[in-house]
């Protein structure tokens, strides 16, 4: 019995098929990686933006759909902003102050 069990782990490991050999890339300059994602969210790009690029809001928008757009945003980022991490800490203080400026626009004065 313990014979055909080796014989079938036998068979079944030989049938794989081998994987092809990997070709090596150029290897990248180092940083190269991290420049691309600090350009990617640089603070520079989400200070060109308009708080309501930063919410999500568009003008064709009805005041309900705003109002729950600003209050399940206010969530998210009020509880980011006391993490530890320095920068979720201040991409939710950038968001927090996008949120209160559309709401002022929209709903007046807080």
């Amino acid at each position: 019995m313990f014979k055909k069990i080796l014989q079938s782990l036998s068979k079944s490991q030989a049938a794989k098929p081998t994987a092809p050999p990997v070709t090596k890339a150029e290897p990248a300059k180092p940083g190269a990686v991290l420049q691309k994602i600090a350009k990617a969210s640089s603070p520079v790009a989400a200070a060109t933006k308009t708080p309501e690029e930063l919410c999500e809001i568009t003008p064709k928008m009805p005041k309900e759909q705003i109002h729950a757009r600003l209050k399940m945003l206010y969530r998210r980022y009020n509880s980011s902003a006391s993490s530890l991490d320095p920068k979720i800490r201040g991409e939710a203080d950038t968001m927090l102050d996008a949120i209160v400026r559309v709401r002022e626009k929209h709903f007046g004065e807080i």
